[in-house]
């Protein structure tokens, strides 16, 4: 059996000692990425929402890109927001930028009453690619 491998990306925010967590965990050809959210390098908040998730969504890339992954090989998606019905459509919209097209990886939308001061968060599984 595979021995789980911490992954951080090269250049990781602030919330990853904060809160003692790992980036990513890697076991075998999975990796389970923590949830990622629109921190600045400080672990501040992006202010304006569509930049907060924006910034996930490049904090997540930078994770996978540790691994040696990127968002196809993403198979598993979990995202969590504070308001889901005011903040659909932007998540929707940068999604569609980030994603791109089929085959699209499954996907769970939740909806969540607090995000440590965050307002979207989105946490992955990926295969990694030999």
């Amino acid at each position: 059996m595979t021995k789980p491998e911490a992954i951080f990306p090269a250049d990781r925010h602030a919330l990853y000692a904060v809160h003692q967590y790992s980036a990513a965990i890697r076991s075998g050809d999975l990796l389970f990425v923590s949830g990622q959210v629109g921190s600045r390098a400080d672990g501040s908040p992006e202010p304006v929402f569509e930049d907060q998730v924006r910034q996930a969504f490049a904090n997540l890339r930078a994770v996978l890109a540790a691994a040696g992954c990127d968002l196809r090989d993403v198979v598993d998606v979990t995202t969590f927001h504070t308001d889901p019905q005011a903040q659909i459509e932007t998540v929707l919209a940068v999604r569609a930028e980030e994603i791109g097209d089929p085959p699209y990886p499954n996907w769970t939308a939740v909806g969540v009453t607090w995000l440590a001061g965050f307002d979207f968060e989105i946490k992955v599984i990926a295969r990694i690619p030999r």
